[in-house]
């Protein structure tokens, strides 16, 4: 198929080689003969108007215009003759008209020509280049897939010369040594040891953990390896360790899990790439060995995008809480302050009680003093009211003696 462009209105259409070809064709035969056709219609025009006029200036030529009449058949030959003139003139004007268009159907075509041309040579180029890409994708397939025998053969090998139990340590370690080598230029500022902390009853391999500078945790995983050997009787499926991985993950308070596993290596589920089983627990992935780092980059890159987020949201929570001491310190200034009145009160009661009694004891006081001053001021009165004559009224001897000594 050809695909050709209109170099005037702009618009694409597709042609095959015998399309293309019979268009070519239709396009210079119709479009010269519909040329020749009109400028000899023309030229049939003005020669019939020519002719008409000559046919009514005949007509009208009088009667005593006959003895001019050679005379003016002479001038009619010149006007014939000038008609012949003008005619070859125009016969003239139409060839140069004619071959004009005629250029400028080829140069038209030319141009069209020249524009399949291009796309044919854009068309070869794409194909090319689609047929390098090609090239180049099959190459990197096979490369990718060599690589992928390769490193199963290395794996398969490494198993083979080592016993069940360092089989698993050897893979620990050969991811430890990776991180390690790009510790310091990728990850200056993680944390990534092994878990020893068994006080929940389990513990998983590996932890990594990274904070912001100022201090706000924003990636942490906790990661699990799973290696046997080949000629192991029993042979254990990833899936076996997805419960207990979830299990420390939660308990060490780590956001994400992953399974480092050469497990089921013929299952080609675990074979092309890093597997998401968050829809049986979440955030857990499982991904071979060679996957570790480039995995450990991808969830920390997405971390730091949504880090400016943790923040606000840290900022929420640190607003929250102290909302809540606020709330806290002011239900405990409440619940002293209601103990305390509470005690005050008690003590003002007893205080008004107290005083209640003490006026009570100077009211009977008050009474009894009230009472003595009135006997007192009785007794005075009769003191006052006290004589001799009195006190020897009923003692006649005593007056005698009274008497005798006032003598």
């Amino acid at each position: 198929m050809q695909e050709i462009k209109c170099p005037h209105c702009g618009k694409v259409f597709q042609v095959d080689e015998s399309g293309y070809a019979g268009i070519v064709q239709q396009v210079r035969d119709n479009e010269f003969h519909k040329e020749l056709e009109r400028r000899e219609a023309e030229l049939r025009e003005k020669t019939d108007a020519s002719v008409k006029i000559a046919r009514m200036e005949q007509e009208k030529i009088s009667a005593e215009e006959i003895q001019r009449k050679d005379a003016r058949i002479a001038e009619m030959d010149k006007e014939i003759e000038a008609l012949k003139a003008k005619l070859r003139g125009a016969e003239t004007e139409t060839r140069l008209a004619v071959s004009e268009a005629i250029s400028e159907k080829e140069k038209e075509l030319a141009d069209k020509a020249l524009s399949i041309t291009e796309l044919e040579g854009k068309l070869e180029s794409k194909a090319a280049e689609s047929e390098l890409r090609e090239k180049s994708l099959k190459d990197q397939y096979e490369s990718a897939l060599k690589m992928k025998d390769e490193q199963i053969e290395y794996y398969k090998d490494f198993k083979a010369r080592q016993s069940t139990k360092m089989v698993g340590e050897s893979l620990e370690q050969h991811c430890q040594n990776q991180f390690n080598q790009i510790r310091m230029t990728a990850f200056p500022k993680a944390y990534f040891e092994k878990d020893n902390d068994a006080r929940t009853g389990s513990k998983g391999d590996f932890i990594f953990r990274e904070s912001s500078d100022d201090g706000t945790e924003f990636i942490s995983i906790m990661f699990e390896m799973k290696n046997e050997m080949d000629e192991t009787a029993t042979k254990h499926k990833n899936e076996d360790f997805f419960k207990e991985l979830d299990k420390d993950r939660r308990e060490k308070n780590c956001e994400y899990a992953v399974l480092v596993t050469l497990l089921e290596a013929d299952n080609d589920l675990y074979n092309n790439g890093i597997v998401d089983v968050s829809y049986k627990y979440e955030k857990m992935y499982v991904i071979r060995p060679q996957f570790f780092i480039p995995m450990i980059t991808l969830l920390r890159n997405a971390a730091l995008n949504s880090l400016k987020y943790q923040r606000e949201l840290q900022v929420v929570k640190n607003q929250q809480l102290d909302i809540l001491h606020f709330e806290e310190n002011m239900n405990t200034f409440k619940t002293a302050f209601a103990k305390n009145y509470d005690l005050a009160s008690r003590k003002f009661e007893d205080a008004i009680n107290e005083i209640d009694k003490s006026i009570r004891q100077l009211e009977k006081v008050k009474e009894a003093l009230t009472s003595s001053e009135r006997n007192l001021r009785l007794a005075n009165d009769k003191a006052q009211d006290l004589s001799i004559k009195k006190l020897t009224k009923n003692a006649p001897s005593v007056k005698e003696m009274f008497d005798e000594l006032d003598k």
